[in-house]
């Protein structure tokens, strides 16, 4: 058990608001909510991915900036998608976005801490606006910018392995990593750019499965819960 984190950045994939009904599964964003729900005494902000809609890097048929532009749309459609839920619920939900659209208001970090001081979740989503960038490295920046104790960055494994789990089954996940290690490894699980910036401002980083039910308020609450980098 280590110190419990005051104020997270959660970064959420898109992966994590596909479900049975299609790429925006109301039954999925809604135990998104249940998770977030259930963290007490900490504010949380979030970025979200958009690769459930739409995977500019890995689209076919697109150049990458035109195909990066549109991934970016995408994580508007799932912030909006989540603030609706999130309301529907009783509790604020501010969605400011790299990317101008009139359903959103545009990145303002000190609206974005005012809003948090006051209890509200507040989803960051078009990336950082520009293309050729991961959600992975807008997550770093808001999380800097806000000034996060923690970047918890959700994932459909348990962790960092130090070897990839799909292609060695006597892979090992790591409890924990320096920032140097894992960026001279080139861990494959997040983006090492993002990593860096971390490096850079002292943030600290749980990777996590956020499949287990309970993990995001296990991480607030500072247990370790997958690999922490820092």
């Amino acid at each position: 058990m280590r110190g419990s984190a005051s104020r997270i950045l959660l970064k959420l994939s898109g992966e994590a608001f596909q479900g049975p009904e299609g790429p925006l599964s109301a039954t999925t964003i809604a135990r998104v909510i249940e998770e977030i729900e259930a963290v007490q005494d900490t504010q949380i902000a979030l970025v979200v991915g958009g690769g459930n809609i739409f995977r500019g890097a890995r689209a076919t048929g697109f150049d990458r900036i035109e195909g990066d532009t549109l991934g970016m749309l995408a994580t508007i459609l799932n912030a909006l998608a989540l603030r609706s839920r999130l309301e529907a619920a009783g509790r604020e939900a501010v969605v400011q976005s790299a990317v101008h659209t009139e359903v959103t208001d545009p990145i303002s970090i000190r609206k974005a801490i005012d809003a948090l001081d006051r209890g509200a979740i507040v989803i960051f989503a078009g990336g950082t606006g520009s293309p050729l960038v991961t959600t992975d490295t807008a997550a770093a920046l808001r999380a800097v910018s806000i000034g996060a104790t923690l970047l918890a960055k959700s994932s459909n494994v348990p962790g960092v392995y130090d070897r990839d789990p799909a292609d060695d089954p006597n892979a090992k996940l790591l409890s924990e990593v320096s920032y140097d290690e894992f960026l001279e490894e080139r861990y494959g699980v997040m983006d090492q750019v993002a990593v860096e910036i971390c490096r850079e401002h002292g943030v600290p980083i749980e990777v996590f499965d956020f499949d287990r039910p309970g993990a995001l308020k296990a991480v607030a609450a500072g247990e370790r819960v997958g690999t922490r980098i820092g």
